[in-house]
């Protein structure tokens, strides 16, 4: 009988979790790839270049998952955004909240790291507040809210919320291959609407685009492939290791954030152990500020006043709680859930659209000058 060395596939898959986020954010550092910036160039200058990176990325992770699926390397059913309960108060007003903080705090929860990496002061507090917030919601005050008012309102399916599961039951069909199908046409219709503008074909735009989106598929096989144990010698149930919700997850920055906090203020406690979130906040901190300083871009920043201050501190309160509600962020929900193409994850989509387009107007009111000043 052969012995699983839990431990030894752990390092492997936590090594192998810091390698994908160091190269994203490399990536990202270079690219600025941002969900945030992608909205702010659409409604305020009609530039759709980010848009394409980020609709890129999307297409290649949805395409991506649909092939790692159905050459049974990993089963989507098992991920943490495919359950048969849909919370969808819970997911529009997180996802809501979560996009109006970003705009406020100059980021995402991905952008904050490689903010962060590029010597961003704001970031560096950006990162405490969010994270502060995030376990506050998770395990706190916010928690009780949380649960008591919002994730009371939910739709329970008679199966996974996922597209291809809804669609395989109803017709009769095998899931595996309505996956597959499903995968390469919603993919597809992605990629080519970033791929249509010939002036799109840079260097930088097809890196973010195909960089972002293969880092998400990476870490999809890491968790549920590579990290995936039939039978755990302790437990003798299968068990997806180095995760935090103990099933297979990919990229995602904010309940990330709370578990590193947790890891740090609680280092001597060995029940607290280092997870793919976990590392994958190093490496792309890591990433960002080794390509920063390669290239001599890195810069010290902070604050410009007191309402820039605000404006970070609100925005990344929100985000924590928002990110957190709505069951990630907009690489968690926005593309590693949308890659498993998880209803949930495309009602979360216009809540950050949404989100981030009323805080876009905020700040375009708050900078317009007074007429009777």
């Amino acid at each position: 009988m052969n012995t699983v060395d839990i431990a030894s596939i752990s390092h492997q898959v936590l090594w192998a979790s810091f390698a994908v986020a160091f190269l994203l954010g490399t990536i990202m550092q270079r690219t600025s790839f941002c969900t945030m910036g992608a909205i702010a160039d659409f409604f305020m200058m009609s530039d759709l270049s980010r848009l394409r990176q980020w609709s890129l990325a999307m297409g290649v992770a949805i395409i991506g998952v649909a092939i790692l699926s159905s050459m049974g390397f990993i089963d989507t059913t098992k991920s943490i955004y495919t359950s048969n309960r849909l919370s969808y108060v819970s997911i529009l007003f997180g996802s809501l909240c979560f996009g109006s903080g970003m705009v406020l705090a100059s980021g995402c929860g991905s952008k904050t790291l490689v903010r962060m990496g590029g010597g961003n002061l704001k970031s560096f507090v950006v990162f405490l507040v969010l994270g502060l917030v995030a376990y506050i919601t998770l395990r706190g005050f916010l928690a009780v809210i949380r649960t008591n008012m919002l994730d009371i309102f939910f739709i329970t399916l008679s199966g996974n919320q996922d597209l291809p599961s809804i669609i395989s039951s109803s017709l009769g069909q095998n899931r595996l291959s309505t996956h597959f199908l499903l995968g390469l046409l919603i993919g597809a219709c992605f990629v080519l609407f970033a791929l249509l503008k010939k002036t799109f074909w840079t260097f930088d735009n097809l890196l973010a685009g195909f960089g972002v989106g293969l880092a998400i598929c990476a870490v999809w096989w890491i968790s549920g492939h590579m990290a995936f144990v039939t039978e755990d010698p302790n437990t003798l149930e299968e068990v997806f290791l180095a995760t935090n919700s103990g099933k297979m997850e990919s990229l995602s920055f904010v309940a990330p954030y709370a578990y590193l906090l947790d890891w740090l203020m609680f280092y001597s406690d060995t029940s607290k152990v280092l997870t793919i979130g976990v590392v994958a906040v190093f490496g792309m901190v890591s990433g960002s500020a080794a390509y920063a300083l390669s290239t001599r871009s890195f810069r010290w920043e902070t604050f410009a006043n007191a309402e820039d201050t605000a404006n970070h501190l609100f925005g990344a309160a929100l985000m924590g709680f928002g990110g957190v509600t709505a069951l990630g962020c907009t690489i968690g929900q926005g593309l590693s859930g949308a890659s498993t193409l998880a209803l949930g994850s495309f009602l979360a989509l216009p809540g950050f659209f949404l989100g981030a387009y009323l805080a876009l107007r905020y700040l375009q009111y708050r900078l317009a000058p007074n007429p009777c000043s």
